[in-house]
């Protein structure tokens, strides 16, 4: 069993420490992929919050990335690398603080940035394939309401409302219903009803995600 800092002077020094060597440049020449696995386990041995350490971590990660210029967006979802070896996870996390040796846990970290990085490649991809398809259908059956506007509403999420089309669109809500029954003839959205609310499910988004899902699923656990 681990036994994180207790007293408060103690989490607030040690804090301090580790904000100076995540923003200081000057104080280390490391990798910034390496920095973020050592900031990431200095982060968990700290364990500052009652709770929500470990999400905090994980996001911590992502930002640093940013910060760093290796991303330009935070979605580089290592969470569920993470979750999916929890047991070698803790394991490295306390054998590093044990041994003092931090090569394990590195090479665990810099797996989970690559794993993660070529399934996050393919989805992208996935996706724009599948938007690119939905603009040529809609542009070519469904010119008088075609926008980008519209594409973008319907790759937000894998489903959308008549609230959201109002909203992005600046359509009447009749506008929006009429707008989301011609898509629903053409086959690009599944309308479903839960209680009084009706969803439209962009089907062939939703489909890829499953299955991208589902794949990393059998990949990776």
């Amino acid at each position: 069993m681990y036994t994180p800092p207790q007293t408060f002077i103690e989490i607030e020094d040690l804090m301090s420490n580790l904000e100076k060597f995540i923003n200081n440049d000057e104080q280390s020449d490391l990798d910034a992929l390496v920095k973020m696995a050592i900031i990431h386990h200095q982060f968990e041995s700290i364990h500052p919050f009652y709770d929500g350490n470990g999400r905090t971590g994980r996001i911590i990660n992502i930002l640093y990335l940013v910060k760093e210029n290796l991303l330009s967006l935070p979605i580089l979802y290592l969470s569920r690398y993470i979750n999916q070896n929890k047991a070698q996870y803790y394991e490295l996390l306390q054998y590093t603080r044990d041994s003092g040796e931090w090569e394990k846990w590195i090479m665990f970290m810099l797996d989970a940035v690559e794993k993660t990085s070529v399934q996050t490649i393919e989805i992208v991809k996935g996706i724009k394939e599948i938007m690119q398809f939905y603009k040529n259908k809609i542009r070519s059956e469904l010119p008088k309401i075609y926008s980008q506007d519209l594409i973008n509403n319907l790759f937000k999420h894998p489903y959308t409302k008549i609230e959201f089309f109002v909203e992005d669109l600046g359509i009447s809500r009749q506008t929006a219903s009429r707008y989301l029954d011609q898509l629903v003839a053409l086959k690009l959205v599944y309308l479903q009803k839960i209680g009084k609310e009706n969803f439209y499910i962009n089907i062939e988004l939703y489909d890829f995600l499953n299955k991208a899902a589902h794949l990393h699923k059998l990949i990776y656990e």
